[in-house]
């Protein structure tokens, strides 16, 4: 039985097969976007946990069960999401939901190598919505900071296109002390600030806002022109040339075959002596060691001291932390921390980590980004989110579908909500950092940038 009354919501009928930690940041996130969501597990105390924290109904079963499915509302529901932690479950939740459900969509999480190899023709052929894998994602994300190691996360929108890029300013740095609308006049007007933390606070700036020493800062550029930007004020742009990651974990074989690829040696240090066996079976070109990559006299065995980048893949957090804090100490590498529990950010981010990855938040936050686009199919969709600072600020990228109150209009006589920032147009594949002048036309995609949460439509920037 389900064991909460039904709340009438004006959001989506949602069903989440599995109440791990996916499971529980997708219902967090997706209940408080007013969405009627159902929780199945087979794990009763999880429901409850879940029952109890979040408005939600929960049911203890099997997701994979026709009667379970039945119960639990499949034939009227919008979409399906399955994130146990076995890749066969999940592939065969959505596969009997797309039977059975009356036009619902269905997510699958699935991190096995085989399977990601597959996932074209796996999300064809089942008529999936969607197919991710946190682990992969996590590598690309990973990869993408040892491209650009000065950066303490970059991500990727317009299809590669654009990118956005955070890092810190540095004590006696050119940018610091000047306003936004300086860096734009005296610098370069190729890109724009988008937020800015300083003292635990978050800011949407606009010119006449003082960068400051010790500001985070997050701009979105051209993948050229952001490298061509940080070189400008005298920060290291090149791509690590290698790398050693402790822990031989799928994310640590995929992020190995992505450096691999583009010429990044690869050095890892895994304790399971099979795991070992079967990673340089599928890595020939790296190099895998069998030992306790937490020993720090391993590391120091290594060449820790004089690693260009270091990576801590165990499936343990505090594993982790520790030993990016003992490389910090004892090596300028760049370092790289990859997060599982999200509980404890707070404790987290007082801890210089340098960059983190949490794949969790990847995997909800692509989920996230399709619900809000099926929600609202009509004038604009959301191509991609992302969360920045601790969750306090959207970053979301819209395809323009039709003429509305925000199209052609230049951007000056736009009346925006405040706290939102128009930070690029995709036009055609070219990039446009606006001006006033500039308008948004239908076939555009737009990136905003806002502390404003829940937006479906590129319509709700404006007041």
């Amino acid at each position: 039985m389900l064991d909460k009354n039904k709340t009438e919501k004006n959001g989506l009928s949602i069903i989440i097969v599995g109440c791990g930690k996916v499971g529980a940041t997708l219902v967090q996130q997706l209940s408080m976007e007013g969405h009627d969501i159902t929780v199945i597990d087979k794990n009763p105390e999880r429901v409850q946990n879940i029952t109890n924290l979040y408005d939600v109904m929960g049911l203890v079963g099997n997701g994979a069960s026709f009667s379970t499915q039945l119960e639990a509302g499949i034939s009227k529901a919008d979409l399906i999401i399955a994130v146990t932690g076995s890749d066969e479950l999940n592939l065969l939740c959505c596969t009997l939901a797309k039977q059975v459900g009356d036009n619902c969509a269905a997510i699958a999480r699935v991190r096995t190598p085989d399977y990601s190899e597959e996932v074209n023709y796996l999300r064809e052929k089942l008529g999936l919505a969607m197919i991710i894998n946190p682990e992969l994602e996590a590598a690309r994300e990973a990869a993408r900071i040892l491209y650009l190691p000065t950066a303490l996360e970059v991500n990727s929108f317009a299809h590669g296109q654009a990118e956005l890029v955070k890092f810190k300013i540095p004590e006696g740095n050119k940018i610091d002390g000047i306003t936004i609308a300086n860096l734009g006049q005296n610098i370069t007007n190729d890109i724009l600030i988008c937020a800015v933390e300083r003292n635990n606070e978050v800011y949407i700036p606009t010119g006449d806002f003082k960068l400051s020493a010790g500001d985070v800062i997050s701009f979105v550029a051209q993948r050229y022109y952001a490298r061509k930007f940080l070189t400008t004020i005298g920060l290291a742009t090149k791509r690590v040339k290698d790398t050693l990651i402790v822990g031989g974990s799928k994310a640590a074989y995929y992020l190995a075959k992505e450096l691999i690829n583009v010429g990044i040696d690869v050095k890892i240090i895994e304790q399971d002596k099979k795991r070992c066996e079967t990673l340089s079976v599928l890595l020939p070109k790296a190099i895998i060691i069998n030992g306790d990559g937490t020993n720090p006299d391993i590391l120091k065995e290594e060449g820790i001291a004089t690693a260009e980048s270091f990576i801590a893949l165990t499936g343990i957090d505090e594993e982790n932390i520790l030993l990016t804090l003992h490389v910090r100490q004892v090596s300028k590498a760049k370092v790289i921390t990859k997060i599982n529990r999200i509980g404890f950010k707070e404790v987290i981010n007082r801890l210089d980590l340098g960059s983190l990855v949490y794949p969790k938040y990847i995997t909800s936050e692509a989920i996230i980004a399709y619900v809000r686009a099926k929600k609202n199919s009509m004038g604009s969709n959301i191509e991609t989110l992302y969360h920045m600072f601790d969750q306090r600020v959207e970053a979301i990228e819209f395809i323009v579908e039709e003429s509305s109150k925000i199209t052609e209009v230049p951007l000056r006589e736009l009346k925006l909500k405040k706290n939102v920032l128009i930070s690029f147009i995709n036009r055609n594949g070219k990039i446009i950092i606006p001006t006033g002048n500039d308008c948004i036309l239908i076939g555009d995609t737009v990136m905003i940038v806002t502390k404003h949460f829940g937006f479906n439509d590129i319509k709700e920037i404006a007041e």
